[in-house]
């Protein structure tokens, strides 16, 4: 693809109207000074002093950072947080991004706010440092007054955008956004409009999924199609069309160096190689950036092929990004079909 119809699609995107339901959390990122450290007098153990902290949505949140990134029209986030000053630190970084409607999004206090806090030591002119990163969850059953709310918010929305992106982000099921009400409501959702394109990704599998489009690594594809593994592209090529025509819906597998593969229902198969490494790398929000980019994509008319490419340069863009879950722009984008073409 070239560089000429990258850019007749991406004018597209300002049209599009896109949800995102799924485990919105909140990156905070404490930035620590090693010129400043020292040891506490109470306890004799290292103290790390924080010069700055960096707050930024991630998880589900993460996926819409790329979809703001690419300038999509009008963007809603379907999800929870606490009502705790993590929820309230989310509900303000969403509320500054452009083109984002918080009519889906709500606070509870029955749940508290998924948080990842990750402390960075920063040191002149060496890759950051990211120390032991402390994970704030819900371990318990999401209620049932807020399963029906997230229902609703699905079976509201469905009308009203032209796709609908899914991550599930939690370790215990049912303990997040993704419970089985609203599996059915997506279900149901699918029913009533064939058309709407639903992109799912589950950190724990797409196995009790229903036939949506699923994203998944080559490990997940072959926990999902019940099979040792697939080593070669072409048996990872097999199964995912495989799964594409089951579920009726398209199949994408992300295979980090060795880039995406694609499979639609009509029996397309496609395979994307990455691009080529350009220093150093940190993966950190390259899948969620493949995610958003293969959405938006398609959603503005790339074909299977085109949206693997585009998703590529995006992760490409990504991982280059250092001490931060990253984005990528239209115009960093460009910039590699520029190198391609």
């Amino acid at each position: 693809m070239d560089l000429k119809r990258f850019n007749v699609i991406a004018r597209k995107y300002t049209k599009l109207r896109i949800a995102v339901l799924g485990d919105f959390c909140l990156d905070r990122y404490l930035e620590i000074d090693p010129a400043r450290n020292e040891i506490s007098i109470e306890t004799n153990l290292p103290v790390y002093n924080v010069i700055n902290v960096r707050a930024q949505p991630g998880g589900a949140g993460t996926v819409l950072n790329n979809l703001v990134a690419l300038g999509v029209g009008k963007i809603f986030p379907i999800g929870f947080c606490g009502e705790d000053g993590e929820g309230y630190e989310l509900q303000q970084a969403l509320r500054q991004l452009p083109s984002v409607s918080l009519d889906y999004f709500f606070a509870s206090p029955q749940r508290r706010t998924f948080t990842y806090t990750k402390p960075l030591i920063l040191e002149r002119h060496q890759k950051p440092l990211e120390l032991n990163r402390l994970d704030l969850k819900n371990w318990k059953p999401t209620p049932v007054q807020v399963r029906k709310k997230l229902a609703n918010a699905v079976r509201s929305i469905a009308s009203k955008v032209d796709a609908i992106i899914v991550l599930d982000q939690t370790d215990v099921a049912d303990t997040g956004v993704v419970t089985n009400e609203v599996l059915s409501a997506l279900r149901i959702v699918l029913q009533k409009n064939p058309q709407l394109f639903v992109l799912a990704d589950s950190r724990r599998g797409l196995r009790d999924f229903p036939p949506l489009a699923f994203k998944m690594n080559r490990a997940e594809l072959a926990t999902l199609a019940k099979s040792k593994g697939q080593s070669k592209i072409s048996e990872i090529k097999v199964a995912a069309a495989t799964l594409a025509k089951e579920n009726r819906q398209p199949v994408f597998v992300t295979l980090a160096e060795d880039g995406i593969i694609g499979a639609s229902p009509r029996g397309e198969i496609e395979h994307a190689p990455a691009l080529k490494v350009r220093g150093e790398i940190d993966i950190v929000g390259a899948g969620d950036s493949v995610t958003a980019n293969l959405t938006a994509a398609l959603s503005a008319g790339a074909s299977l092929y085109e949206a693997l490419m585009i998703a590529n340069a995006a992760a490409s863009v990504v991982v280059h990004k250092l001490g931060t879950t990253g984005t990528a722009s239209v115009l960093e984008i460009k910039k590699l079909f520029r190198g391609i073409s």
